[in-house]
């Protein structure tokens, strides 16, 4: 079989027009263009007012295309108008409450949101990406009854969870692709390519001072239980999944810097110089007697940098006491990704215009779909095929 990097589209030419829900930042709108894929955005829409503002800001579409409560959106407008739609909706739960398991059966979700205007538009391709867990949700019956709903609509469905990692970017994020074709196709996922880059190759060369964190943030993200539960890693090659909360509570990634001169580090804590009480630097006579390696008695208890601290031992002859007798030289720094960077690792170039706070593009960014997955979709589908 041909590999999906290599092929040529067969129909070069043509114009996708393409709808989305749950539009967010435009994901697939920046594989299109990533592509260089002529297209044309016939509608879009997110409840979300900042992702209205990065959107508008990224791609071309008025307001008369865009809704923002896909609950009062109607599609009948655009029957037979769709080349591709594309949506991940928020995962509701629902129960199989009727006996055929049809599109009435999620009424109230917004999955039913998302099957009302596949059923509306009649688009030749969809494209439904969720959470890897809502084929496990129910003991599997929630899957079941979308698999039903989309079988119903008499679509010819494929589905696959796919690794972002195992398509060029250094992200473990798990979520199934679920392909629905209007007319029956021998469609193959895409092969996985070898991961050719690390997390630090996606980080910006120059940082502002404000992702780099204070005492609190680093005892929580240094913190044993959140390093063994793998909450939270510091440079690693593979980025964990991006949370959208990721901002709040710390969980994701985070990247130690080397400390510039007037930082010092204690217990790989570090704390600028105008918030450390003089109390915790050494003088230069309790330095030099460190460094010495101390008196003739204590020549091995004078050591910095230990593997395992001193333990606290009271004695006639000796006294070590733990934030005392421990001393540490390293120095450095512990912050969080930016929002660039988060945007770069999930596959949107630098020329993706940030135009909300931070905040809001952390929260955007969690919650997109990876971009060079559905590169390697629309390559391996031959979306141009289904353009006019």
């Amino acid at each position: 079989m041909e590999n999906w990097k290599e092929k040529e589209f067969s129909n070069p030419n043509a114009i996708v027009r393409v709808g989305t829900l749950f539009s967010g930042i435009g994901a697939v709108e920046h594989a299109l263009e990533r592509l260089k894929i002529k297209h044309e955005i016939i509608f879009a829409g997110d409840i979300d007012k900042n992702c209205k503002k990065s959107y508008f800001a990224n791609y071309k579409i008025t307001d008369e295309h865009w809704h923002d409560d896909v609950c009062t959106f109607s599609a009948k407008k655009y029957k037979n108008k769709i080349d591709l739609l594309v949506g991940g909706s928020p995962c509701q739960a629902f129960s199989m409450v009727g006996k055929r398991l049809g599109l009435e059966d999620t009424r109230g979700t917004l999955f039913y949101e998302f099957a009302r205007i596949v059923k509306e538009a009649k688009p030749k391709v969809f494209l439904f990406e969720n959470v890897k867990g809502i084929m496990n949700h129910d003991n599997g019956n929630t899957w079941k009854v979308i698999l039903d709903v989309f079988n119903d609509l008499n679509y010819d469905i494929h589905f696959k969870v796919l690794n972002s990692k195992d398509y060029g970017i250094p992200q473990h994020r798990e979520r199934v692709y679920c392909l629905g074709f209007r007319k029956k196709t021998n469609f193959a996922y895409p092969d996985i390519i070898p991961l050719e880059y690390r997390m630090y190759d996606f980080l910006e060369d120059y940082i502002d001072t404000k992702y780099f964190l204070k005492e609190k943030g680093i005892k929580f993200v240094t913190s044993k239980k959140n390093r063994d539960k793998r909450y939270t890693q510091i440079n690693g090659e593979i980025a964990l999944c991006q949370k959208r909360n990721q901002q709040f509570n710390w969980h994701g990634d985070f990247i130690f810097h080397p400390a510039s001169e007037n930082e010092v580090a204690f217990d790989d804590f570090i704390f600028e110089v105008k918030d450390v009480e003089e109390k915790y630097y050494l003088s230069e006579k309790v330095k030099n007697y460190v460094l010495a390696g101390g008196t003739k008695n204590f020549k091995t208890s004078t050591k910095t940098d230990l593997d395992i601290a001193r333990p606290l031992l009271q004695s006639m002859h000796k006294m070590h006491r733990a934030g005392v007798d421990n001393y540490v030289t390293h120095k450095g720094r512990i912050r969080k990704l930016t929002p660039r960077e988060c945007l770069r690792l999930m596959g949107f170039k630098d020329s993706f215009k940030i135009v909300v706070s931070d905040t809001s593009m952390y929260q955007q960014a969690g919650n997109s779909i990876v971009v060079d997955v559905l590169i390697a979709l629309l390559k391996q589908m031959d979306i141009t095929k289904y353009g006019e």
